[in-house]
């Protein structure tokens, strides 16, 4: 069940489950927090979950002259932090979530940094959203709205077994009665808060785990390098076989993987017993 926050920039909807040291959840464009729908329950036997809709998606208000950048959601972030009394959290970011959660381990002190397939530097928008962002409004229709997503949707998840109908609708309904919705969204994917960062970002002290599927055609790989040269003591791990939305193709990977991480990293709880291990690839760093 979701609930509700009004902050200065409209209402959010997110859910909120579990007791123990907080793991923010952030989705990107142009997904919800259902995208952690698998994530939840397992990080809440030892965290408080916290996954909100970001400001224009998924149940969140949608306000037609709404700042939608990464700078606003990171703000509409904090003050439902507050809002909730949460002040040292994990933050883990997919996509342009993982923008914003670079944001809130920049500026607000998060503890432990996770980003999936993430926006970094000044490599976004990517070339499909400016296609969106140049859309007439005459040609903001709920038909494009669909199909595009399922691009993306067809792009983005490699295991085609995984791209259900249940999947698309649940994309697509947060945008269904307000197709501009979708297109104000695209066009807050400006390109700006991260470029120029990079001296900002390679002096955290917080342990970062980058987790990259080896065949995203929208932010590849490389990014993923770039990030980890430059966030010394990071890891890499490399999914194969997985594309952008790595929370669809290796859910049962990427869960026990993201919880045991925190375990480690966040928690620094030790093993309470042995576990196997994920079929992925770790980078070392040179």
């Amino acid at each position: 069940m979701k609930q509700r926050f009004t902050g200065s920039s409209g209402e959010l909807a997110y859910v909120d489950e579990g007791d123990g040291p907080a793991v923010l959840l952030l989705h990107g464009f142009p997904t919800s927090s259902h995208l952690w729908r698998g994530f939840v329950p397992p990080l809440a036997a030892r965290h408080r979950v916290i996954a909100p809709d970001l400001l224009g998606y998924g149940d969140s208000a949608k306000p037609a002259g709404a700042d939608l950048t990464i700078f606003s959601q990171a703000a509409s972030v904090r003050e439902l932090l507050e809002h909730l009394g949460v002040d040292e959290f994990a933050v883990v970011g997919h996509d342009v979530g993982g923008g914003i959660a670079q944001l809130l381990a920049l500026d607000t002190g998060a503890k432990a940094l996770v980003l999936l397939d993430s926006i970094a530097f000044d490599v976004w928008p990517i070339e499909g959203v400016r296609m969106l962002q140049a859309t007439e409004p005459e040609q903001e229709t709920e038909e494009l709205v669909e199909s595009v997503i399922r691009l993306s949707l067809d792009l983005g998840i490699a295991k085609k077994q995984r791209l259900t109908e249940e999947l698309v609708e649940a994309t697509v309904r947060p945008f269904a009665g307000d197709p501009p919705a979708f297109f104000r969204a695209a066009r807050a994917i400006d390109g700006r808060g991260l470029a120029g960062r990079e001296d900002e970002l390679a002096a955290l002290d917080i342990p970062v785990f980058l987790i990259w599927g080896e065949e995203d055609p929208f932010l590849p790989v490389d990014v993923a390098d770039r990030l980890g040269e430059l966030l010394d003591g990071s890891t890499l791990a490399l999914l194969p076989g997985c594309s952008h939305f790595v929370t669809e193709d290796a859910t049962e990977t990427l869960v026990p993987l993201v919880t045991e991480w925190l375990r480690a990293q966040y928690l620094r709880q030790p093993h309470g017993h042995a576990a196997s291990q994920p079929l992925i690839q770790l980078r070392p760093k040179a």
